[in-house]
């Protein structure tokens, strides 16, 4: 075992660019947040998913405060959350782009309450926002879940993940 006592220095100036590069190394999959507000598909990506309690059921995810979809988002009485497949790279960077084209071509479904959900992800909820935390230039958001459906456990599919500044499949076996 290595120790890293003498060359490990503490209280680091620790800019952004060596936290980006350094938090990359921990790949996570990626979801879809989104839900139809005044008649239209609001949504975007988040890197941060993660299941968080069973009793309550929450999930949580993490917004930029600079997020301008955000304020949109969180005033939507229910929220859908789809963990993204392996082929959805694409949607995802178009859920980074501009506004008004985030789910053109996108198939999706949209329930009574509004949460707006992808049809082809690998397991969607219907959430709402149970609290916001605020954790630096971020939103911790803890969402309560109300309904959940998944694919089947044998289907061969696997949930995009982000890795490095990019997006990386799993290898199985």
């Amino acid at each position: 075992m290595t120790t890293l006592a003498g060359s490990f220095a503490t209280n680091q100036d620790l800019d952004a660019d060596l936290l980006r590069q350094a938090f990359g190394f921990f790949p996570s999959g990626v979801v879809a947040v989104a839900a139809e507000i005044d008649g239209r598909p609001i949504g975007l990506a988040a890197s941060s998913f993660t299941s968080v309690s069973i009793d309550p059921p929450l999930v949580s995810v993490n917004i930029a405060v600079s997020s301008k979809t955000w304020p949109d988002l969180k005033r939507a009485p229910h929220l859908g959350v789809t963990i993204l497949a392996d082929h959805h790279a694409s949607v995802c960077r178009q859920l980074a782009g501009p506004v008004e084209t985030r789910f053109a071509g996108v198939a999706h479904s949209v329930t009574d309450d509004g949460a707006l959900l992808l049809d082809d992800g690998l397991a969607r909820f219907d959430c709402t926002v149970y609290r916001e935390v605020e954790a630096g230039d971020h939103v911790l958001v803890l969402l309560e879940l109300h309904a959940v459906d998944h694919v089947e456990q044998g289907a061969a599919l696997a949930p995009l993940v982000f890795h490095r500044s990019g997006f990386s499949r799993l290898r199985r076996g």
